[in-house]
């Protein structure tokens, strides 16, 4: 019913930029936040970003400055605008999308982008 995709993922150079792209689509009555999560090898899964439907951003400490999260409610898109990527951002980004599908709310997931900074 409810589809969360990722797109825009791929291999850069250390100091480069990406942009990723989440859309949430199917029986969405509310949208009430969309976020990026990470998840490098051996490593936990952790927040990068997240956003509500009103605006309000946080961020991990490790991309403040860096990193700008956005989201465009009519299109249940949400995007990540990565600057100045280190290794250290290698991992496979995931979309979480916090909706109301018809009488439930719920967390979503989408599969995963990868990201690769590397020389």
């Amino acid at each position: 019913q409810v589809q969360v995709v990722e797109s825009g993922g791929g291999l850069v150079q250390p100091g480069g930029s990406l942009r990723l792209s989440c859309a949430a689509s199917g029986s969405i009555r509310v949208i009430y936040a969309m976020g990026w999560y990470r998840q490098a090898p051996g490593k936990e899964r952790e927040l990068v970003a997240r956003i509500t439907s009103a605006d309000t951003t946080n961020y991990a400490d490790s991309v403040k400055g860096r990193f700008t999260i956005s989201i465009d409610n009519a299109k249940k898109t949400v995007y990540l605008q990565m600057n100045s990527l280190t290794p250290e951002d290698t991992a496979v980004y995931y979309c979480n999308a916090d909706l109301r599908v018809n009488f439930r709310r719920n967390d979503y997931w989408g599969q995963g982008t990868q990201v690769t900074v590397s020389s």
